[in-house]
């Protein structure tokens, strides 16, 4: 955004994405969707492993993954797995997420969850004992 404060960034949850292709289809408006999703610079959907079994929803986002490869736009999706294990999608989407770089992102350990909650906590001027941000970080994940 530094660079390009014009820049048309989305980030969406796979699920509102499924939802967005079926209303675009019940209003007849599918060439107004796809104008959207293929003008990103940068388009984030979170979840991807939603997109399983939707063979639509799959075919609409194959189209605007390319067009948004062939701009040079950014793609980047996140799943609770790798994109080999993601079951019910279709092979040609899976070889265009593999194609990119795959990263593992692992839970901080519980020093940097502490770490998290004590500047959390004083971002919105709450006073948190550093032991109850130790007992939090510990219990909950």
């Amino acid at each position: 955004l530094m660079e390009n404060p014009r820049a048309r960034i989305r980030y969406i949850h796979a699920e509102q994405y499924v939802s967005d292709v079926v209303k675009a289809y019940q209003r007849k408006a599918f060439d107004e969707f796809k104008r959207y999703y293929h003008s990103l610079d940068l388009l984030l959907i979170d979840d991807i492993q939603f997109f399983s079994g939707k063979n639509r929803t799959q075919e609409e986002f194959f189209y605007a993954f390319e067009a948004l490869i062939a701009n040079r736009a950014q793609v980047i999706i996140t799943s609770d797995t790798y994109p080999k294990e993601i079951t019910g999608i279709d092979d040609r989407l899976i070889s265009r997420f593999d194609s990119g770089l795959t990263v593992a992102i692992e839970p901080p350990e519980l020093e940097m969850r502490v770490a998290i909650l004590m500047k959390k906590a004083a971002a919105e001027n709450v006073s948190v004992p550093e032991e109850v941000a130790f007992f939090v970080a510990k219990h909950l994940r």
